[in-house]
């Protein structure tokens, strides 16, 4: 990979990389989203939503 022409596009990705590390975790409160035994892109979507 060559880099990202801005700032801003590495910052977003590098974030979402984290957030997903986060979930893998178990770092969310899942249960209290009543996400305890969903899928991935469920969860992804959910705790997008909520930030």
């Amino acid at each position: 990979m060559l880099g990202f022409k801005r700032f801003r596009n590495a910052a977003i990705t590098l974030a979402g990389i984290e957030l997903m590390h986060r979930i893998r975790k178990g770092q969310f409160n899942l249960a209290s989203l009543q996400l305890k035994n969903t899928a991935a892109p469920a969860v992804w979507n959910v705790v997008m939503s909520t930030q």
